[in-house]
């Protein structure tokens, strides 16, 4: 499975911004999929996962109320990433990752991911 994250830039604070990452090569919907980041000097980090039907989801706390998941199985085999009230420290480089469904969404946070994308950049500064 190969995956492309696109839709970071420079944004302001308080702004919004919307990633997506397209999967390829594999059947999308027998993936778990999740958003990480990483900030500059930082471990990766778990942003948002969704399991596979997109019936369920999980947040990071920094994130909840501002970030929302969401995947497009039907046509796209797009996952998203919707961010709102951006701040400076959710300044990073954030890649999308697929699990295969041996790997409940809950463990999917610990990194529990078989495939990486490439990371798009979310810089947000005035």
């Amino acid at each position: 499975v190969q995956l492309q994250a696109s839709g970071g830039g420079l944004v302001q604070p308080g702004g919004s911004l919307r990633l997506s990452c397209v999967a390829s090569g594999g059947p999308f919907s027998m993936f778990n999929m999740g958003w990480f980041r990483q900030a500059p000097g930082k471990e990766r980090e778990f942003v948002a996962a969704i399991n596979w039907s997109g019936a369920s989801t999980l947040y990071a706390d920094a994130v909840k109320g501002r970030f929302t998941i969401s995947r497009d199985n039907a046509a796209k085999n797009t996952v998203y990433l919707q961010m709102n009230s951006l701040k400076p420290e959710d300044t990073a480089v954030y890649y999308c990752g697929a699990a295969q469904l041996r790997t409940p969404l809950a463990r999917v946070p610990m990194g529990g991911i078989d495939y990486w994308g490439k990371g798009t950049l979310v810089t947000v500064s005035s």
